[in-house]
C-alpha cells in the first residue's frame, strides 16, 4: 500500500448526501478482484449518459477537476452495500482523501485499508473547504497527515482527528498483510515451536 504522508491536490466538490457505494461503482463493474481499471466507471452514471458520452456537468467531468485527488463530499458518503470496489474505484481514478461531516462505517474502515484517508469534519468546516473546492483549479488543499491539518488556498488550517494506529497504518504504508509480514519471525518461531511439539498437527 502507498504511504500517505502530505497530499497537496485540487479538491473537487461533491455537493451530496448519501452517496452510496452503487453510486460510487455500480454493480455492473463489480464482476472483477482486480483493483485497477475501475476508475473509469467511478461514479459511472453520473459521469456518463446514456449513450456513453461524458456528461460535462458532472464535477469530475469538469477540466479544472479532471485529476482532482481530494473530494468535497455530503454527509453519510459511502452508505449502501459494503463493496470494496468502492475506495478501489476512488483510488484507482486518483482520489486520495475523502473529507465529509459523516461516513458509514465500513466504507470508513475499506478506505483505511487501501491507503484513502476519510477524514470526519465539522458540517460548517465541510462547507468552508466546499466553497474553497468551488475555485475550481485554484482550489489548492494541502492534507498534512502527520500534523493532522488541512491548509486552504487562503492559508487557513482547519484540525481533523484521526485514530492513532489507522494514521501509523497509512503514514508508513501498512495494510493488512503488511502488517501481519511485520510479524514473520515472530510466526515463523511458533511454527518451528509447534512442529517439534507437535509434529502430528
Amino acid at each position: 500500500m502507498e504511504k500517505f504522508t502530505t497530499l497537496t491536490a485540487v479538491a473537487a466538490p461533491l455537493n451530496m448526501i448519501n452517496v452510496d457505494t452503487d453510486m460510487i461503482i455500480p454493480k455492473q463493474f463489480l464482476k472483477t478482484i482486480k483493483r485497477t481499471e475501475l476508475g473509469k466507471n467511478l461514479f459511472d452514471e453520473m459521469r456518463y449518459r446514456d449513450d456513453g458520452s461524458e456528461n460535462p456537468d458532472f464535477v469530475l467531468n469538469q477540466p479544472q477537476y479532471r485529476k482532482a485527488q481530494i473530494l468535497v463530499a455530503g454527509d453519510n458518503f459511502g452508505c449502501g452495500s459494503s463493496r470494496e470496489h468502492a475506495p478501489w474505484a476512488l483510488l484507482d481514478f486518483g482520489i486520495r482523501v475523502v473529507i465529509a461531516p459523516s461516513f458509514a462505517d465500513i466504507f470508513y474502515n475499506n478506505c483505511f485499508k487501501n491507503g484513502i484517508l476519510p477524514i470526519v469534519l465539522p458540517q460548517s468546516e465541510v462547507d468552508k473547504l466546499m466553497d474553497d473546492a468551488a475555485r475550481g483549479a485554484n482550489a489548492t488543499v494541502t492534507v498534512d497527515l502527520a500534523r493532522q491539518e488541512i491548509r486552504g488556498p487562503d492559508g487557513g488550517v482547519i484540525r481533523f482527528d484521526i485514530d492513532p494506529f489507522r494514521k501509523h497504518c497509512l503514514l508508513n504504508g501498512l495494510d493488512d498483510i503488511a502488517l501481519t509480514l511485520e510479524k514473520d519471525a515472530a510466526i515463523s518461531a511458533f511454527e518451528s515451536r509447534r512442529a517439534m511439539s507437535q509434529p502430528w498437527a
